[in-house]
C-alpha cells in the first residue's frame, strides 16, 4: 500500500523537541538541515508544507543553563523566548540554502478558537504558502500559561490541519511509530502499520509518557491524529531520524504508523456545515441565483442577494433562502453580515470600491456550501 503522502498536496510537518535539540544537547544544525533539503524535494514535486516545530524550551533550557525542564512558569516562558531566537535563526538559515523564504508563526489553541483570529491566521497562512513561503510554526510558550501546562505540539499540528485544510500530517518522533505494545518492555511488541484515525482499540495501545523534553507521548500522537481526520487529513507517524524519510513518504513508500481519515476533508467541512441546525443568520437570493446554486453548481456571489436577515461575522455558517422563504443551502460568509448588505446586489468587481477590502469574489465559495 502506498503511503497517503504520495497524493498529498498541502502537508503539515509537526518535528517533535528531542529531534530538534538532539536528545536536548543543542538545536541539531545537521538534523534540521536535512530535514529542509527534503522539504525543498517536496515542494519541487508541488506539495505545499507547513512545519510545526516544537524545541523552543528545550533550546532554551540548554542556553540558560537548566539540567531539567523547570515547573516554574516564568521560568519555562523565560526559555522559551531564548529558545525561539535560536529556532528560528536555524530554520531560517536552513531554507535559504535552498532559496526557500521561511516565516516564525507563534499560535495559541486561544487563537484556533476565537472565530476572527482563527480566519486571519488562516488567511496568512495560506498566503504565505501562496507566495512559496514555508511557515514554521510553534506554539507561542513566552506568554500563554495553559499550553505550556497542557498544550503539546502534536496537537497544535492536528490544529493547523484543520485550520488550512491540509491533506497529511506528519509527525516525526523519536519512535518508529505505533506498537502493539511497548516495545521497551515487551519483546513481542510489533509496529502498527496502518490503522483508522479514531479507533479507540489504538487509544488504548498507546498509553505512556513522553520524553523528559517535550510534552507529548504516543497517546498526543494517536488523538491528534483523530482530530486532524475531523478535517479530512490523514496522518503518518514516523521515526525523525530514518534516512530521507519525508522524501521516501512523498515517494509513495510505507514507513511507520499511518492513520487514514474516513472522509476527504471536503466532505468533512461540509458535513460540517449540513449539521448547523441554527445558522447565524440568513441571506435571501433571487431566482437567478437560486438556480446558479442548485442547477449550475455556482458558488454564491453578492449581486445575487436581495436581503440579509440577522447579525452574522466573517466565516459564519448561513442559510441561503429562496424569496419564497425555502432553504436552499448553508455556507461559510466571506463578508458579515454588514459588510454583505453594503455590497448585495452589487457586482464583485465593486467590492473593494465598496468596503476599501476584498476577501473573495464570492459572498459564499462553492466549495464552503452544502446544498440542502
Amino acid at each position: 500500500m502506498n503511503s497517503v503522502i504520495q497524493k498529498a498536496t498541502r502537508v503539515i510537518i509537526k518535528v517533535g523537541s528531542s529531534l530538534v535539540t538532539n536528545d536536548g544537547r543543542g538545536l541539531d544544525h545537521a538534523a534540521i538541515a536535512r530535514w529542509a533539503a527534503q522539504i525543498a524535494s517536496l515542494r519541487a514535486l508541488g506539495k505545499e508544507v507547513v512545519l510545526v516545530s516544537s524545541g523552543a524550551i528545550a533550546e532554551g533550557m540548554l542556553r540558560l543553563g537548566f539540567e531539567k525542564r523547570p515547573t516554574d512558569i516564568h521560568e519555562l516562558q523565560a526559555c522559551a523566548a531564548v529558545g525561539q531566537m535560536g529556532l528560528a535563526q536555524i530554520y531560517e538559515t536552513s531554507f535559504r540554502a535552498h532559496q526557500i523564504g521561511t516565516a516564525q508563526v507563534l499560535l495559541t489553541h486561544a487563537d484556533l478558537a476565537d472565530r476572527e483570529r482563527y480566519l486571519n491566521a488562516r488567511s496568512t497562512l495560506t498566503t504565505l504558502l501562496r507566495m512559496g513561503v514555508v511557515p514554521i510554526i510553534n506554539e507561542n510558550d513566552t506568554v500563554v500559561t495553559d499550553e505550556i501546562k497542557f498544550g503539546d505540539n502534536d496537537t497544535l499540528g492536528a490544529l493547523v490541519a484543520n485550520l488550512i485544510e491540509a491533506d497529511a500530517l506528519i509527525i516525526l518522533t523519536d519512535q518508529r511509530g505505533l506498537y502493539s505494545a511497548d516495545p521497551r518492555k515487551d519483546p513481542q511488541a510489533y509496529l502498527i502499520t496502518h490503522g483508522r484515525a479514531g479507533d479507540e482499540a489504538l487509544e488504548a495501545m498507546a498509553g505512556g509518557a513522553g520524553s523528559s523534553l517535550g510534552r507529548g507521548g504516543m497517546l498526543t500522537k494517536i488523538l491528534a491524529a483523530k482530530r486532524a481526520a475531523k478535517s479530512g487529513a490523514h496522518t503518518v507517524i514516523a521515526f525523525g531520524r530514518e534516512d530521507n524519510v519525508l522524501v521516501r513518504l512523498a515517494g509513495g513508500e510505507a514507513i511507520g504508523t499511518e492513520l487514514s481519515a474516513q472522509t476527504g476533508h471536503l466532505t468533512a467541512r461540509k458535513q460540517w456545515m449540513a449539521d448547523h441546525l441554527h445558522t447565524a443568520g440568513q441571506v435571501v437570493l433571487d431566482a437567478g441565483a437560486v438556480q446558479k446554486l442548485k442547477m449550475d453548481g455556482k458558488s454564491l456571489l453578492p449581486i445575487g442577494v436581495v436581503e440579509v436577515k440577522g447579525e452574522f461575522g466573517r466565516g459564519a455558517v448561513i442559510t441561503c433562502i429562496a424569496e419564497d422563504g425555502t432553504a436552499v443551502a448553508r455556507g461559510m460568509s466571506n463578508y458579515t453580515s454588514a459588510e454583505t448588505r453594503k455590497i448585495m446586489r452589487r457586482p464583485s468587481s465593486e467590492i473593494e470600491g465598496i468596503l476599501g477590502f476584498k476577501e473573495g469574489q464570492e459572498l459564499v465559495h462553492r466549495d464552503n456550501m452544502v446544498l440542502l
